[in-house]
């Protein structure tokens, strides 16, 4: 008896979701996403302020967009992500519809219904794309882990309380602690 097939999804089903309900595809299997917690919204807010602030003051070339921002990965219809911010320093990839093609900067707040994703199918899927460089930031363990793969110089994990360099930017450092109060 032959194995049941796996229904193959492309964009057109994400597009077809009912308003507010959210997920991801990635290599045609869709991942449904969770409404995320407070801390991750404000990291997310802070770190995206941050970002667009030194974008704007050194006068740079590249955009910062928090989620939901769409992102065709591999510029097909079979893989399409909402990273929780994307940098993309190449104009020529983005469009109406989001980016397509992969951002240089992807930042991800894991939360415990991603942790899976974040460590595992979105760091392949982001190496293998093209990301320059991804951040993992895992608020309930105060770490990130900065995967630079533009240089190959492996992955570093940091603390929220260390100054943690930016790979793509050569005079950007944040500190995470200094973002954000998590005693509130």
């Amino acid at each position: 008896m032959p194995l049941p097939q796996k229904r193959s999804y492309t964009t057109e089903y994400i597009y077809s979701l009912p308003e507010g309900q959210r997920a991801e595809l990635i290599d045609g299997q869709i991942y449904d996403m969770a409404p995320p917690m407070r801390i991750h919204q404000k990291l997310v807010s802070q770190l995206t302020k941050l970002i667009g602030n030194y974008i704007d003051a050194n006068h740079g070339g590249c955009e910062v967009y928090p989620a939901p921002f769409a992102v065709f990965l591999n510029a097909d219809n079979k893989t399409y992500v909402e990273p929780d911010i994307s940098v993309i320093c190449d104009n020529d990839k983005l469009d109406e519809r989001g980016c397509n093609g992969a951002p240089d900067w992807v930042i991800e707040i894991v939360s415990p219904s991603t942790e899976r994703m974040d460590y595992g199918i979105k760091l392949f899927k982001y190496r293998s794309a093209g990301v320059r460089e991804y951040w993992i930031v895992n608020p309930l363990k105060q770490t990130v882990m900065v995967y630079d793969f533009q240089d190959n110089l492996g992955t570093k994990q940091y603390s929220f309380d260390e100054t943690i360099p930016v790979c793509i930017c050569q005079d950007l450092a944040i500190c995470v602690n200094q973002l954000i109060d998590l005693s509130k």
